[in-house]
């Protein structure tokens, strides 16, 4: 759980929150009706270092940082703004489902790995042992954990498997040799400060 900052009023920030307004967060986007508009890849972001405690990312983050140095920022600003403990939740499409490959506004694919070379902890782990992973976290001064992991099944593997016609381990086989059959991930990272 997010740390209270002495005399500072944390927030929740929903970002890019389209059309998907959250009650009891801020609800930011840089078209539409948002609480604030804001262009997450302008910089810096409105807000202060330390002040969300959790933070909405639903269907956002894969739109962001077509350039790598923006997605740096964005990544950067999004860590500086984070409480110590703040959750931020990402929920994006799955790479190699048709969601994410037919929309032209994705940019960037958003993966567990990718999100794993902002925790500082595994890539010291990394330095030590010699592996290649690039040490994102230490390079551009973030540390994200990830405390939860899901990959959500697409139809018609999601009704299978929740009536038990096909095994956990067989659609584990199935995705990894096959296209759409995993239509969303969702992360809960956790800010370590």
């Amino acid at each position: 759980m997010a740390q209270v900052v002495a005399g500072t009023q944390l927030i929740r920030l929903n970002l890019g929150c389209g059309s998907r307004k959250v009650a009891g967060y801020v609800n930011v986007d840089k078209e539409g009706e948002p609480d604030l508009r804001a262009d997450l890849e302008s910089f810096p972001w409105p807000w202060g270092d330390s002040v969300a405690e959790h933070v909405l990312l639903v269907h956002v983050l894969e739109h962001l940082g077509a350039d790598p140095d923006t997605f740096r920022r964005v990544i950067q600003e999004l860590y500086r703004v984070c409480a110590p403990g703040a959750r931020v939740e990402v929920v994006v499409p799955h790479p190699r489902h048709d969601n994410f490959l037919s929309d032209p506004t994705h940019v960037r694919a958003i993966t567990a790995q990718l999100m794993s070379l902002f925790d500082r902890e595994k890539c010291l782990a990394w330095q030590a042992g010699g592996y290649s992973n690039t040490p994102l976290a230490l390079h551009w001064g973030v540390d994200f954990r990830i405390v939860a992991y899901q990959e959500v099944p697409a139809e018609p593997y999601r009704a299978q498997l929740a009536e038990g016609r096909l095994a956990p381990a067989d659609f584990q086989v199935i995705a990894r040799e096959r296209n759409n059959t995993i239509e969303e991930t969702r992360l809960m990272l956790e800010a370590r400060k």
